[in-house]
């Protein structure tokens, strides 16, 4: 899986943690191996441009999702694909949103980032949480995979 990340926020953080998640959730996921995927980590004032620009959103945001090429995402076994590589898209993160809704939620700045690369993920492959049950359905989800994935680094 091709995993780009480029930090252009301003702020140190490990982008070796946020790739191993991302890898993490999408093998866990079933993504064709050769997706390729782009996070980028933006400063709060290109996050709040972007949120306007895409979202209609006003200020910053933590995370956003731009799905590319949905068509071609190998969810698996069950569903038939044509096999080519897909382009997952880009997931966007604010690590200063990330860092003050950490200390509001009671964990770190890197486990909050961490959470909002699974989401961004997952929302790359199609889940939402508009509805409340596409809501419950997708946090299970990135529940599950954060804590697996916390387990296997625990592990070893």
């Amino acid at each position: 899986m091709s995993i780009e990340i480029a930090n252009e926020s301003g702020v140190e953080v490990d982008t070796d943690a946020i790739l191993a998640v991302a890898r993490y959730a999408l093998d866990e996921m079933g993504v064709n191996p050769l997706a390729e995927l782009s996070i980028l980590l933006v400063d709060t004032d290109y996050m709040a441009e972007l949120n306007h620009r895409w979202m209609g959103g006003d200020g910053p945001t933590d995370v956003l999702a731009f799905p590319m090429d949905e068509g071609s995402v190998d969810h698996g076994p069950g569903e038939a694909g044509t096999g080519e590589p897909a382009l997952l898209g880009d997931i966007v993160l604010a690590p200063e949103v990330a860092s003050k809704q950490a200390a509001a939620a009671g964990h770190s700045a890197a486990d909050e980032l961490h959470l909002l690369t699974v989401h961004g993920a997952l929302h790359l492959l199609g889940y939402d949480h508009a509805e409340p049950e596409e809501e419950r359905e997708m946090f299970s989800l990135q529940n599950r995979l954060l804590q697996a994935w916390r387990a296997t680094r625990q592990a070893g």
